[in-house]
């Protein structure tokens, strides 16, 4: 085996060994954030920061209605990240319809690595 095929073979080793460690690490690391985002004590905090928005928002002079409806996307930013967040706990990687479960973004990032791999190899034949 060429100097090239091993340094080609110990990259695809590390990688693998990368992706294990990640594949066990980042699920662990989304349930540790949700437990924290979900929180009683996060629920009263945000709370207060909505509290806090509108309040910055209708000292600034902005209407009624419209301090209300910026501070319902400024929740609704709050939400949509923790429904992001619980997906990505379920195996649903992905949004709107377009996710990859587990195993499927497994295979799909196994599929990607296989084909940069190859056109590596390709590459340095020419």
């Amino acid at each position: 085996m060429t100097h090239e095929g091993k340094e080609n073979q110990m990259d695809a080793e590390n990688l693998k060994e990368i992706l294990s460690v990640v594949s066990t690490e980042i699920p662990s690391m989304i349930k540790s954030v949700l437990s924290s985002v979900f929180s009683e004590e996060a629920g009263r905090n945000m709370g207060k920061a909505a509290a806090a928005y509108y309040s910055e928002l209708k000292n600034g002079g902005l209407p009624d209605a419209v301090a209300v409806k910026l501070t319902e996307e400024y929740m609704r930013t709050f939400t949509s990240l923790g429904e992001m967040l619980r997906n990505a706990t379920k195996g649903s990687w992905g949004g709107h319809g377009h996710g990859y479960h587990d195993d499927e973004f497994g295979e799909l990032i196994k599929e990607r690595i296989h084909r940069k791999v190859q056109e590596k190899k390709q590459q340095e034949e020419e």
